[in-house]
């Protein structure tokens, strides 16, 4: 049994393992944060949330998540900044609604800006909810503000 207990762990890679981390940590926060008011908590979540944004070893990473953090900021400013798995996330009533995914995370070539099933994303019978990001230009933030909106309606 002990084998397979350290054969597990090497099933996941150390992105992954730090990505499981950062989640049990945000867990933990979380439920220390339940008592806090709503202003408490945004302060809290926006900290934690740059805090993140600084630690991207990327400036590429750094740059597209400050302007995407501008931009649900200004199109759904009542989304709670916080922190998904040691990523930048924007949430709505205690969980994630998008979150935005740096390349240098997982070692690929593009970061996502993605979306949490509880977005309002539904189409027919088959929808986008990620989108593979090189840079924030103005169609990308026009085509993202439209998502966003419905994401949250």
């Amino acid at each position: 049994m002990a084998d397979d207990k350290k054969t597990d762990t090497k099933n996941f890679t150390a992105e992954e393992r730090e990505a499981m981390q950062a989640a049990a940590q945000e867990a933990k926060a979380k439920r220390s944060r339940a008592k806090k008011t709503p202003e408490e908590q945004r302060a809290a979540g926006e900290a934690d949330l740059q805090e993140a944004i600084a630690k991207l070893p990327d400036e590429n990473d750094k740059k597209l998540a400050t302007a995407l953090h501008e931009l649900v900021m200004e199109v759904a400013p009542d989304l709670m900044p916080r922190t998904y798995y040691g990523m930048p996330g924007w949430g709505k009533d205690g969980k994630v609604l998008c979150f935005f995914q740096p390349a240098s995370k997982f070692k690929v070539r593009y970061g996502t800006f993605g979306f949490e099933p509880i977005s309002n994303l539904d189409e027919g019978t088959m929808w986008p909810t990620a989108y593979a990001l090189l840079e924030l230009t103005a169609a990308n933030r026009r085509l993202l503000t439209e998502r966003i909106r419905l994401a949250i309606s």
